[in-house]
């Protein structure tokens, strides 16, 4: 089955606009933070939210703005020194941000994301004491469920094994961790390799029905003017560079929601007739990776 094509809203430069287009195109998931577009996204994305139930929307608990820091801390939910760190995930912080990211969306976010927990010194006591407040807040109805989104965290800090049993640990056998996020493009193309061989994060997340989010597709909009016209042609040939790199990530098994974070319809339109296609056969795929020398 094809990925779906999610907005996600990280470098998106005009979040209200962007996201009523993607729900008019179907869209199923927007993807957000509370510090995203400023610390804004979250109240831009409250009115589409509203006017489309059906939408479901994943948020993140982790970065801090300003604004976010000077609030905490007036809610006594973060000392100066973790607010210095620009990043908390301790339990109490984690309790008030989650319902501050409710407030501000308007309704009860379907997931929760630890963001990027290989900052902290100890990511599997950060993520431990994430997940004892985030099940907290699943179990009481306030969030559908959790996760994990990260940049370079399964390369050398966790697993998703590591995560199931930190959940297991936290919540029982009926814990509420529910997906993971992470990037896997032509530029990240470690996640794709090892799923080849049946390893990794998405081959871990696959083998344990565990949701998949794939950021960064196009690599902040870098990719396509990154991709020389053989490479393209390497992997569909009379395709153009931005669709070339997305048909990998489309093709790369164990990928079930894939964010793109433009809101212009001729971008939508094109990632979604890429969507379409079948995927590429994995022989291409080990061709790309031999190539890029990932």
């Amino acid at each position: 089955m094809s990925p779906d094509l999610a907005l996600g809203t990280y470098r998106c430069r005009d979040i209200p606009q962007a996201a009523a287009h993607a729900a008019a195109c179907g869209a199923l998931w927007i993807d957000t933070a509370p510090n995203y577009h400023h610390g804004q996204a979250q109240t831009q994305l409250r009115p589409v939210l509203a006017g489309n139930p059906d939408l479901r929307v994943s948020t993140k608990v982790g970065f801090l703005t300003p604004d976010i820091a000077t609030a905490a801390s007036d809610a006594q939910v973060l000392t100066p020194a973790e607010a210095a760190t620009g990043h908390c995930l301790t339990d109490r912080y984690v309790t008030w941000q989650s319902r501050r990211n409710t407030a501000e969306l308007g309704r009860k976010p379907d997931i929760v994301f630890v963001h990027n927990p290989e900052r902290a010194v100890r990511p599997h006591d950060a993520i431990a004491e994430a997940f004892t407040a985030l099940e907290a807040e699943a179990r009481a109805g306030r969030i559908g469920g959790y996760g994990v989104a990260t940049w370079t965290g399964f390369e050398d800090a966790f697993s998703v094994a590591d995560l199931l049993a930190i959940a297991t640990r936290c919540g029982g056998p009926g814990y509420h961790m529910m997906a993971i996020q992470l990037p896997a493009s032509l530029v990240m193309l470690k996640p794709v390799a090892q799923v080849l061989d049946g390893t990794g994060p998405l081959a871990e997340a696959t083998a344990a029905g565990v949701d998949t989010f794939i950021s960064a597709p196009l690599h902040g909009g870098e990719l396509p003017t990154m991709v020389t016209d053989e490479l393209a042609q390497l992997i569909d040939p009379g395709t153009t560079p931005a669709e070339a790199a997305l048909r990998v990530t489309a093709s790369t098994p164990g990928v079930k929601h894939i964010l793109l974070g433009s809101g212009r319809a001729q971008h939508w339109k094109a990632a979604e007739r890429v969507l379409t296609l079948p995927p590429l056969p994995d022989k291409t795929l080990h061709e790309v990776i031999d190539v890029l020398g990932a």
